[in-house]
């Protein structure tokens, strides 16, 4: 396969729409890296308009907020479980997000301009155990990056959620239950740290 046809064909594969009953990491960053959150009300903004346009069309996973990219894990809704009067197709839903933020964001600080990289990356989950890679990826990533030294010293991302018992629209018992109990779900998150998932399909 020459060059040319090569990256027209992961072009192709990369703008795939996201398909009902399938799991998907999903994961973008900022246009040339740039910062995508400067202060703590982007982070909540971000997470608010997520809400909105995602909890509808998706369960969640996993997710975390780092200064220019995100990670999110989820799993699109089949028709039935969507029960939202609106129904957008999930690529949209996701576009919607971006949209909105970028809209918000820009006025905000006086700039003009898409925000994120386009298309947003998304990658199907297939396997338990790369399942349980992702999620404890995901959570390391502000270890990884050596913002921090233990996912537990990060507020933007699910990992405190899923060891407390209060309130939240992430499925944190079926994560839990992909690790067994909540040690093993502890104990798997040390032992991945400092891996990258995604070195064979980040360019």
């Amino acid at each position: 396969m020459s060059g040319f046809f090569f990256v027209i064909f992961v072009m192709m594969e990369e703008i795939k729409p996201l398909e009902a009953g399938k799991i998907y990491h999903i994961y973008n960053r900022g246009v040339n890296s740039n910062v995508l959150f400067f202060e703590s009300n982007n982070y909540s903004y971000f997470i608010k308009l997520y809400n909105k346009h995602i909890n509808p069309i998706a369960e969640t996973y996993a997710w975390c907020l780092m200064k220019n990219h995100f990670h999110f894990l989820v799993k699109i809704k089949t028709e039935e479980e969507n029960k939202s009067k609106n129904k957008i197709s999930p690529s949209q839903s996701f576009s919607n997000l971006f949209n909105a933020y970028t809209k918000a964001f820009n006025k905000t600080y006086g700039r003009h301009g898409p925000l994120f990289e386009r298309p947003f990356r998304r990658k199907e989950i297939k396997y338990r155990k790369y399942l349980q890679n992702v999620i404890a990826y995901i959570h390391n990533n502000p270890v990884n990056h050596k913002i921090c030294a233990d996912p537990f010293d990060y507020s933007w991302s699910s990992y405190l959620t899923c060891l407390t018992n209060k309130p939240t629209k992430l499925e944190r018992s079926k994560v839990l239950s992909l690790f067994n109990d909540i040690e093993h779900f502890k104990q798997l998150h040390q032992e991945s740290k400092n891996i990258n998932i995604l070195d064979d399909y980040w360019d």
